[in-house]
């Protein structure tokens, strides 16, 4: 195993899946030459070819519309939105093609094409670039949206997306891009879409979480532990489809849960895990699910985003009231 970093493992996995299926081809807005915003791609269009590693104009509806059709000519197109926060761009092409294309087609085709993004806060970007807008996705039938929290996840689970005949949008959060290292296999493997993963075990309370969160949530977790608290992390991993069955499964184990996203309360797919846990295990619970997520106002500028982020200080404080209730 080597030890790499997000991005590290998300250029493995492309390098894999280029090498593996002719088909896979990578483009978007100086993903070729550059390698990316933040050399996801780099050296990838020089081992491949232009080809197969290509650079396209600056405009998402253009980018959207080429991987239509080139899905629907049997390539596995990976597309890149240089940051999740101009998709508004081609929403058109996602939610009104690629995610209605098996439907409408009666299963003849298909839209095989996985739509990287950066995003998340925490690294002082310009406005519109680091918004949560996993909901908006979520709530479109037809795609699968995968966020990742570490490099191990992200390898596995791009490598799956890519492989999927289902549209995938797969989030890349900015923050964990190079924040730490963890063991990857350099060999190919796959981590199944729709399935969470406990990265914490505990007794006492649920966190259900994904993306940065998740450190966030384990860091909580530690700080309860000393404190006599035994907490459960689950890291969703994969937001639509929603592996509810872990979490109930979770949540009748220890009674109590709490949910924590980056996105704004009235965003993000919180709101949807509470109502869930609410339907399915309600008997189970001792007290209220409780939410810690970002406030309802656009994101903030640079200089207060560390104030508007919730942290592991806003996930303890929220545990204690869920363990004291």
């Amino acid at each position: 195993m080597a030890q790499m970093t997000m991005i590290q493992a998300i250029t493995d996995a492309l390098r894999t899946e280029l090498r593996n299926d002719p088909d896979v081809l990578v483009f978007g807005e100086d993903v070729g030459v550059n390698g990316g915003v933040f050399r996801a791609t780099e050296g990838l269009q020089k081992e491949f070819g232009e080809d197969r590693v290509f650079d396209t104009p600056l405009a998402e509806s253009g980018i959207g519309g080429l991987a239509i059709g080139l899905g629907l000519q049997g390539f596995r197109p990976v597309m890149e939105i240089q940051f999740f926060g101009f998709v508004f761009e081609v929403m058109d092409s996602i939610s009104g093609q690629m995610a209605r294309m098996r439907y409408r087609s009666g299963g003849r085709y298909h839209s095989p094409v996985t739509i990287r993004s950066p995003f998340g806060g925490g690294v002082h970007t310009p406005e519109l670039h680091a918004d949560s807008l996993e909901g908006l996705m979520v709530q479109q039938p037809g795609l699968k949206v995968v966020i990742p929290s570490t490099p191990y996840d992200a390898k596995g689970l791009l490598i799956s997306a890519i492989r999927d005949n289902d549209p995938v949008i797969f989030l890349e959060h900015m923050k964990l891009y190079r924040s730490f290292r963890q063991e990857v296999p350099e060999e190919e493997y796959t981590i199944p879409l729709g399935k969470a993963d406990v990265k914490r075990e505990g007794t006492d309370l649920t966190i259900v979480t994904y993306g940065a969160m998740v450190q966030e949530s384990l860091k909580a977790a530690e700080e309860l532990a000393k404190e006599g608290h035994s907490v459960e992390v689950i890291d969703l991993r994969t937001v639509a489809p929603i592996d509810i069955e872990a979490i109930v499964a979770s949540v009748e184990k220890t009674g109590r849960a709490i949910v924590v996203q980056e996105a704004q309360r009235q965003a993000g797919v919180g709101a949807n895990i509470v109502a869930e846990i609410n339907d399915r295990a309600i008997l189970n619970l001792e007290a209220p699910v409780l939410r810690v997520t970002a406030p309802d106002t656009v994101f903030a500028f640079s200089q207060a985003e560390a104030v508007w982020l919730p942290n592991y200080k806003d996930i303890i404080d929220t545990a204690n009231k869920v363990l004291s209730f």
